[in-house]
């Protein structure tokens, strides 16, 4: 039997019929539930509020009462409705005659869902009465009066669960490959008497869904281990099955539902993705939650499950209820080493090939793995490597106009050859019609021909397509910020020239310039220890360069000097300031607030960390430093751990620059007397284990007039690149050179005392003339040393050169 279909959505079946007069007419309309509520019908939204039904409930009765119209999942011998006994409570009573006559519609039929949803809102009753939702024996009554069981149904399992073994018979699952201990292990639990549920524990990213797709494919595969024939595994979706249990008792009733139907079927295998979900949800107020629904069957090996969480949640939610974590047996998943996650990306490479229409070679396979190891720290293989190499082939093909050419094509030529085949399969005659219609077929299959060639010219270069390193920069570059040049370009190579680019800036230190560079060979090569960061101590007075050789490492190492991170220890004296750095404990105000280094080591693991005048830090914050000294490591206030492994961590202190170079030194240098210096002041606040745990205790020396010479060259050519920026050529004598150096030379403020000379003697005057001849337009600046006979502290001469008239002297 038809029935009529709502004439107001037309898509759900019509269950309310009214009577309307249109003019003179009597108009008869057949309207569904859910409009029927809509329209405001009194005694429908009576029923539904008195039955608590949900929209989902009604799409469900829907459904329900259309399989029942037309016949879906009858019996073969023909049955009729059940009678008013509540024998068919089950609410999935679908079944139909089919002797060859047309069914007999009984109302009581259509409406046998609402009276199994009444039902299920009052546990009690459907218990005393014997209900038994989803059971095996539930039954029907034939003509001739008998019972007769049901076959068993599906509801819950295909409302709420996907069935991963229907999607692996179909190739719908990716292959998983480097887990055969793993997989081997959960195939042996689940063939155990009891206790036969496996629970996946891994870091997120490590494959433990793919671990349980894997069992799937292996029960559709004809390998199949002989206990586990006949099996099926179906991954449920935990939050449809809490959607709409707005009211008490629906989601345990749907719960008792599924695992009913799952005892019947006798031979599912439940895959319960962040397992640990189950101990929360449903869990409202006087409800239970699933985990205890589910512990019942568990314990009797009614169901089997393979539940997959992270250990964090495992400990915080299944350790600590020894009921749930009994029944479940851990199988840990380590994150797989570079070589396994090379395997497991040139086994599924194939799938992001096709789908991006790129060739991905096998070098860029290596690379993606290596480069997210090395730069994306706060994620784990192979996830990161995947989601790198999948992001960069989007990239490519994104940005490639021949793919998207030739997709263009493709659609165009499927719609032509389409219409072709369409004109082809009319019947043909001799009319003036049909001889349109062979033109246009010719027209066609001309035009096929030239798109077809076409499509094969640039399906040609389309397969020329591959994935560069170049673009795997460009996402590692979008993620955490490193410049790609940097990451393409041989790092080696860059290494080996790091001495003398930094000697160029670093005037009169080359011995500690060598010793950091030493430094970073052994790091970078792979000789030191791999999670230990490359740590120093620059010592030394005031102005002799140690901030600024931070600043040019920082710059040079991650070509950024935002890479470098300065935090000045005088902010750092009380107990209470290890908390600024790694974040508040629970219970304090700022809790939710990150750690200041933590934070920005998570977001920028590639940097320089600048602890500024070490030995005014408290001795709790020196104990932070010991551990990531040691171990390369911490974990902040929120229990994260933070990675320190490819920072450069540089400690600055004056320890040792105050006390008096008089000491004799019974032929010791003067540089050996500053480093014993140094080493005794640094013993008195720092442990000795702290001071074993750095790589190079570097002491600068002092710097000679020599070195203010070259120093002076420096500030001026910065000056100069200042000024070229407004098209002012700037240019000085070796005199003026000299006379900057003369002048701000000092031995107890450094560098630092010609920065302020050159600002107050230079630049300022400088300054002058420009806004003094703003309206003319300044070419040239010189720069010259006073004449003979001048006063010691006379100006240097600037000399100032506009399109005007020529020069314009100032010995301000």
């Amino acid at each position: 039997m038809k029935m009529e279909l709502c004439s107001r959505c037309k898509k759900r079946m019509a269950v309310v019929f009214v009577t309307r007069f249109d003019g003179e007419k009597t108009v008869n309309e057949g309207i569904c539930l859910r409009c029927a509520k809509e329209l405001g019908i009194k005694p429908v939204e009576n029923m539904i509020e008195k039955m608590g039904l949900s929209d989902e409930d009604l799409d469900r009765m829907d459904t329900e009462m259309e399989e029942l119209i037309s016949g879906d999942g009858s019996d073969s011998d023909g049955t009729e409705m059940p009678g008013e006994d509540g024998e068919d409570t089950d609410g999935d009573g679908d079944d139909n005659g089919d002797n060859g006559h047309a069914p007999a519609v009984d109302f009581r039929k259509l409406f046998a869902p609402l009276a199994d949803l009444s039902a299920s809102l009052r546990p009690s009753e459907s218990g005393e009465n014997g209900a038994d939702n989803g059971g095996e024996n539930s039954g029907v009554r034939t003509e001739g009066g008998r019972r007769e069981k049901r076959g068993k149904k599906r509801k819950y399992l295909t409302l709420y669960c996907t069935d991963l073994t229907e999607k692996a018979r179909e190739g719908k699952l990716d292959r998983v490959i480097g887990r055969d201990r793993e997989i081997a292990r959960t195939v042996q639990i689940l063939c155990r008497r009891q206790k036969n549920n496996p629970c996946l524990i891994g870091e997120p990213g490590v494959g433990k869904t793919a671990v349980a797709e894997a069992v799937a494919q292996m029960i559709a595969s004809p390998d199949v281990p002989w206990k586990l024939r006949g099996k099926e595994v179906f991954q449920l979706d935990l939050t449809a099955l809490v959607a709409g249990t707005q009211f008490r008792g629906q989601f345990e009733s749907r719960m008792k539902g599924l695992i009913d139907e799952i005892k019947t079927c006798g031979n599912i295998v439940l895959v319960i993705d962040e397992v640990h979900m189950i101990a929360e949800s449903g869990n409202a107020e006087g409800g239970m939650n699933a985990a205890n629904i589910l512990k019942p069957a568990l314990s009797k090996g009614e169901i089997q499950i393979i539940g997959a969480t992270t250990l964090t949640e495992y400990r915080k939610y299944i350790e600590k209820d020894s009921a749930l974590e009994r029944r479940f047996q851990p199988i840990i998943l380590e994150e797989p080493s570079v070589e396994a996650s090379i395997e497991i990306l040139r086994g599924i490479k194939g799938y992001y090939e096709s789908f991006h229409g790129i060739k991905i070679p096998d070098y860029t396979v290596q690379r993606a793995v290596t480069l997210s190891e090395r730069y994306i720290t706060d994620r784990f293989l192979p996830d990161k490597a995947i989601d790198l190499l999948d992001e960069a082939s989007s990239h490519l093909a994104l940005a490639s106009p021949v793919i998207k050419e030739t997709e263009e094509l493709a659609a165009e030529l499927a719609s032509v050859r389409s219409e072709r085949e369409a004109l082809e399969s009319e019947s043909g005659g001799e009319g003036p019609a049909d001889e349109q219609r062979y033109a246009r077929i010719a027209e066609l299959r001309t035009r096929e021909i030239g798109m077809q060639e076409r499509f094969d010219r640039l399906s040609a270069e389309r397969d020329a397509i591959s994935l560069s390193v170049s673009d795997l920069a460009d996402v590692v570059e979008i993620w955490t910020g490193i410049p790609a040049s940097t990451i393409t370009e041989h790092e080696f190579a860059r290494i080996d020239t790091l001495g003398d680019r930094l000697r160029a800036h670093i005037i009169g230190q080359d011995e500690a310039v060598d010793a950091v560079v030493r430094a970073i060979k052994r790091n970078r090569a792979g000789v030191s220890a791999k999670r230990k960061p490359v740590s120093f101590i620059f010592a030394g007075s005031t102005g002799v360069g140690k901030t600024e050789l931070v600043k040019r490492l920082a710059e040079d190492l991650f070509n950024s000097p935002e890479t470098l991170i300065r935090l000045d220890m005088s902010e750092f004296m009380e107990k209470h300031s290890v908390s600024r750095i790694i974040g508040s404990p629970p219970g304090y105000v700022g809790y939710d607030d990150a750690g200041q280094l933590t934070e920005k080591i998570r977001r920028k693991p590639y940097s320089v960390i600048l602890f500024d005048e070490i030995e005014k830090a408290h001795p709790d914050v020196l104990n932070i430093l010991l551990q990531i000294l040691d171990e390369g490591r911490v974990s902040d206030a929120h229990g994260k751990v933070v990675s320190f492994e490819n920072t450069v961590i540089i400690m600055t202190t004056n320890a040792g620059a105050t006390m008096s170079s008089n000491t004799p030194g019974f032929g010791a240098s003067a540089q050996e007397q500053e480093k014993g210096r140094t080493e005794k002041a640094l013993g008195e606040f720092l442990r000795p284990e702290f001071i074993n745990r750095v790589d190079e205790i570097i002491t600068f020396r002092s710097l000679d007039r020599e070195d203010f010479v070259r120093i002076a060259g420096l500030m001026l050519g910065e000056l100069r690149d200042t000024l070229a920026a407004r098209d002012i050529k700037v240019s000085w004598t070796e005199a003026a050179q000299e006379y900057v150096a003369d002048r701000s030379y000092s031995r107890k403020f450094g560098a630092r005392n010609m920065r302020r000379y050159v600002q107050t003697h230079i630049e300022d005057g400088i300054a002058d003339e420009l806004i003094r001849r703003y309206g003319e337009r300044v070419t040239a600046v010189t720069i010259d040393a006073p004449g003979e006979g001048a006063e010691p502290d006379a100006y240097p001469v600037i000399t100032v050169i506009s399109d005007k008239d020529g020069l314009q002297k100032s010995d301000v």
